[in-house]
């Protein structure tokens, strides 16, 4: 095929030649740039991953100044609620007032050691301040105790009960032997 002949060949079907030289364009194109898909998709995937976290942030941010002054309040009412293992009589005092509001007798008390901490263990914010507490009354001042001692100003965990009544006079007082913890700070 001579160069008049394909001269007259693209007069001839303008239409078909232009479509083709397009279609070995774009096909060169894609050649080349095939292997930029991959790494645009990536960075597409990046981008609509912080831009969700973003629109997150926005959303979640919308109340955050009422929930940091509510975490404020909540650590300063734990703070006033923490028994610290260094003030032995305001520890103890916590135990007078519960007996003088109750109308018990308390007839033991004692501050336990804490308990052993191995070195790994990581150093903790709180500590159990253990106590160990006897005291009498009757069955309703017994209950009324624990009561005040569940709702109470200290943090408590009992880790013990046992409740007794002298085998010779069952209509004697009722005696509560409590081991527990309060939630303190060292």
């Amino acid at each position: 095929m001579t160069n008049e002949e394909l001269f007259a060949l693209v007069k001839k079907n303008p239409i078909g030649v232009g479509c083709a030289v397009l279609s070995l364009a774009l096909a060169g194109a894609i050649y080349f740039r095939a292997d930029e898909v991959p790494a645009a998709t990536e960075e597409l995937a990046k981008k609509s991953d912080e831009g969700s976290r973003f629109a997150a942030n926005l959303q979640n941010a919308a109340q955050l100044k009422e929930q940091v002054d509510t975490l404020t309040a909540c650590e300063k009412e734990l703070e006033t609620r923490l028994v610290h293992a260094s003030q032995q009589l305001t520890n103890q005092g916590y135990f007078y007032k519960l007996e003088s509001d109750t109308g018990t007798k308390m007839t033991s008390i004692s501050i336990g050691a804490p308990g052993p901490q191995s070195r790994v263990a990581a150093k903790t914010m709180f500590n159990a301040v253990p106590f160990s507490i006897s005291v009498q009354g009757t069955m309703n001042q017994m209950v009324d105790y624990l009561r005040r001692l569940e709702s109470g100003a200290r943090y408590c965990r009992v880790m013990s009960v046992i409740c007794s009544v002298p085998a010779t006079d069952r209509n004697g007082p009722v005696t509560l032997t409590l081991n527990l913890e309060l939630l303190g700070q060292p």
